[in-house]
């Protein structure tokens, strides 16, 4: 028992020597290490004013300051392991066989990396813009690394992978100076079409925000079973208004103009009929 207990105390002994001996390489180590932490969010913090002076788009200072940022710390965590007496050269053997391993096992999210810095260099639009991908529409918030953050025009936050918003079509509505909407109405047989359709125009023509060039046109559809469908379109700038507002404005004075015309905008009836009434019961 006590050759053991000797042992043991000569295990811890020379594993405290081995400490002290060490303490001042492992003290230098983590103050390297710190001081790359710092000099990490002060470059890239300089970094970024930089561009933000220059003007330059925020999707890339974004991608610039963090590849900045990981590359000083990155440095710092390198030499702070050589100051303390680790072979760095071995270690970056050994992590570049785990993160092919790592890398084939997460293809995933490698694919989301990757695609989420082509979108900040390709920039198919910026943070801000209205857009529409994946069935989601709304106002990009964020662009980070793995996944595109929007807000839907409903309010919710919607975080989508970045290899769906790359590989998939990308609708941007900011980047559009105009925009045209179709109203579709149904107007009555009885109903003079050419009339028609120098009421629909007229009523629109008059509307702030309705573009004069390209100017308004009227359409005949279809002859449905139980009107005549038509639809009017106009183009409106899509800076002063959005698509709600200016579908409900259109709409509003359209069925307006109609009213006062007298043009009828019948709706389906169903007529039923009854060939016998039984009114008692039968024996």
């Amino acid at each position: 028992m006590n050759v053991l207990l000797e042992n043991l105390i000569e295990v811890l002994q020379t594993w405290w020597d081995g400490f002290l001996d060490n303490l001042p390489s492992l003290l230098t180590g983590l103050l390297i290490f710190l001081v790359s932490l710092y000099l990490a969010r002060l470059i890239s913090r300089s970094v970024g004013q930089l561009m933000n002076r220059r003007k330059d788009d925020m999707e890339l200072t974004i991608l610039i300051i963090r590849l900045v940022r990981w590359i000083v710390i990155g440095m710092g965590i390198l030499l702070a392991l050589e100051q303390a007496g680790q072979d760095v050269t071995a270690l970056l053997t050994g992590l570049g066989i785990i993160g092919f391993t790592v890398g084939f096992a997460l293809q995933d999210v490698s694919a989301n990396l990757v695609s989420g810095i082509l979108l900040l260099f390709e920039q198919p639009f910026e943070i801000g813009d209205i857009i529409e991908v994946k069935g989601y529409a709304g106002t990009v918030r964020t662009i980070h690394l793995r996944a595109t953050e929007m807000q839907t025009l409903e309010g919710l936050r919607v975080l989508i992978p970045n290899r769906e918003v790359f590989t998939n079509t990308i609708i941007n509505y900011t980047r559009i100076e105009q925009r045209r909407i179709g109203l579709q109405v149904g107007v009555g047989y009885e109903c003079d079409l050419k009339h028609v359709e120098e009421v629909a125009l007229a009523a629109l023509r008059g509307l702030d925000g309705v573009k004069e060039d390209p100017a308004p046109f009227f359409l005949v559809d279809s002859f449905g079973d139980f009107a005549v469908m038509t639809t009017t379109y106009y183009w409106y700038d899509v800076k002063n208004l959005n698509l709600p507002e200016m579908t409900n404005i259109g709409a509003l004075a359209l069925k307006q103009a109609f009213e006062k015309a007298g043009i009828s905008m019948p709706y389906p009836i169903q007529e039923v009929r009854l060939d016998k009434v039984i009114t008692g019961s039968q024996e």
